[in-house]
């Protein structure tokens, strides 16, 4: 099965059908999902600010990733699978849409930043975890997934304006902007 074959499938399923005909599913699904990535971003935030420092060093990091990071984990589960919802809703449009695609490589380039950070970083944590400062691997990791999460939110809203809508004007359509300029005119006389 080729890639269009299988997109096309996912918007033709049953779960794609119901985001698409329920009056409720794509307003109700849509705000969980931004709800879930407002709490995936607000716990990554605190954690990355501890990397850089911000405000202070003296609160383990080990302590502050143990905390939020469940809670990051669940609410990314969350935003997954809404995502999933919404995508199957319009898979086609979405798969073809350039700011759907930049949100993916965005996750993926922040998911390889975490796993750098894992594997390498965090292995020292040991000597940098609380009243020292963070190594320059780890700070650079945080600044990174700042800068990659913040991407993802921008890019994400983004999604819902381009959506392929075609907005040339069609050619049987005139505009008359005479007439615009005369209702103006006509305004600025008024108040002057």
């Amino acid at each position: 099965m080729d890639l269009e074959a299988l997109v096309t499938s996912i918007e033709n399923s049953g779960v794609g059908e119901w985001m698409r005909s329920s009056l409720k599913a794509l307003p109700v699904v849509e705000s969980i999902h931004v709800m879930a990535v407002a709490l995936v971003f607000g716990t990554i935030l605190i954690v990355d600010l501890r990397l850089l420092g911000i405000p202070n060093s003296r609160r383990p990091f080990t302590r502050v990733a143990d905390e939020l990071l469940s809670l990051t984990w669940g609410a990314f589960v969350i935003a997954a699978i809404t995502g999933a919802l919404m995508f199957a809703a319009n898979a086609a449009t979405y798969f073809d849409n350039a700011a759907f695609r930049w949100k993916m490589l965005l996750l993926l380039g922040a998911g390889i930043n975490m796993a750098i950070f894992q594997f390498s970083t965090l292995k020292s944590v040991a000597a940098w975890d609380a009243n020292s400062p963070t190594p320059r691997a780890g700070r650079i990791a945080g600044i990174c997934s700042i800068l990659l999460w913040t991407s993802v939110i921008f890019v994400g809203r983004w999604i819902g304006f381009t959506k392929g809508y075609d907005f040339e004007i069609p050619e049987d359509i005139e505009l008359d902007f005479d007439f615009l300029g005369a209702v103006l005119q006509q305004h600025i006389q008024m108040l002057g």
